[in-house]
């Protein structure tokens, strides 16, 4: 069988696009790991599928490059970028994700994703950890450029507590007016260019660790693909009114034999 896709690209963080609007493809039966991978095949974080809806602009289904799901931040954003392609819709849309409904606006490939709302927020030490629609371990560092990431994050993502879940692990280095980050994906088990909901993760644990509540806050985060930013309100009861601000552009497409 014969597929059609598109590549899409948000800060670094890669995917596949498949749209699967006439209903001819199984996604739970495509062979994941295969399309993601860098050398035998197209190469990408995560594959995602785009499929109609019946009350939302559509369905999205992202799969990791293990062919597990989770939420995907940079992936959502890509998302609505490709949907827009394809005229699903125009300048905002409402789409169903792995965590439920989102909400987006796009408007010269900048895609604002709206995030659900976090409350609690764990500490381990002067760690923390969070789920902003996938589990974030936030480490805190002097300098991101020395950190010999990956095997630092597999320490952590396969220890006893989160070995069986996995958890994405994020190393972050503060700047005066932003902060630095670098992420290790569970499901891709490797470092990314970019991840969205850990730079989310990230931004609001430093706004927890800061102590930081009032009205809407923006943090601009330097990622290893380029340049995000996130827009949020701190309370007494934790985060809400969060969005993730980023460029999605479409690199390619072309064919793949399945």
């Amino acid at each position: 069988m014969e597929i059609r896709f598109e590549k899409y690209q948000g800060t670094g963080n890669d995917f596949i696009m498949i749209d699967n609007r006439h209903g001819k493809i199984d996604a739970y039966n495509l062979p994941i790991t295969a399309m993601c991978d860098r050398k035998f095949g197209i190469g990408a974080d995560g594959v995602i599928v785009i499929e109609l809806h019946e009350t939302v602009d559509f369905n999205m289904i992202y799969f990791n490059p293990d062919g597990s799901q989770s939420f995907c931040g940079n992936g959502s954003r890509c998302a609505v970028a490709f949907a827009k392609s394809l005229d699903l819709i125009s300048s905002e849309t409402t789409f169903l994700s792995t965590d439920g409904l989102h909400e987006a606006s796009i408007s010269n490939s900048i895609v604002a994703l709206k995030m659900h709302d976090v409350s609690d927020v764990v500490t381990h030490g002067d760690a923390f950890e969070l789920n902003t629609g996938s589990p974030h371990y936030i480490e805190f560092v002097d300098d991101v450029s020395t950190i010999e990431i990956v095997e630092q994050a597999q320490k952590i993502r396969y220890n006893d507590t989160y070995k069986d879940a996995g958890i994405n692990v994020n190393f972050v280095e503060q700047e005066q007016s932003a902060l630095k980050i670098r992420t290790y994906e569970r499901g891709v088990e490797n470092e990314t260019l970019s991840c969205g909901t850990g730079v989310t993760a990230a931004v609001l644990a430093n706004a927890f660790k800061e102590k930081k509540v009032g009205t809407k806050m923006s943090t601009q985060v330097h990622v290893e693909g380029g340049e995000l930013k996130v827009e949020f309100t701190s309370t007494d009861n934790g985060f809400e009114d969060i969005y993730l601000i980023g460029p999605a552009k479409k690199t390619f497409e072309g064919t793949i034999e399945i």
